[in-house]
């Protein structure tokens, strides 16, 4: 089960919400690439802000996330946004996945 997990929230700057969209679209490939990432989601809420949620089975998968491509990009892109990723680990409760 996939019990621990990271919940990242990104402010982009004005005029740069398309890029970071298409930069966390873009990153799906990456995901389905990491063996050790069984649940991964990028956000974009209402009020324009955007996030990744994914879950991993044990604090390897999630050190190897943290230091993988997706991080990687996103940093390699910080120019996109207002603030620092605001990174947090957090542990899942109960969860429902397919299979």
């Amino acid at each position: 089960m996939a019990k621990l997990g990271l919940y990242v929230r990104l402010h982009p700057k004005a005029g740069r919400e398309q890029e970071l969209q298409d930069l966390l679209e873009g990153a799906l490939t990456l995901a389905i690439e990491e063996k050790e990432t069984p649940v991964w989601f990028a956000l974009r809420f209402a009020d324009g802000t955007f996030g990744i949620f994914d879950a991993f089975d044990n604090q390897e998968g999630r050190s190897a996330h943290l230091n993988g491509k997706i991080a990687a990009a996103l940093m390699a892109n910080v120019g996109l946004l207002a603030a620092a990723p605001n990174i947090e680990q957090v542990d899942v409760l109960a969860a429902k996945l397919p299979g």
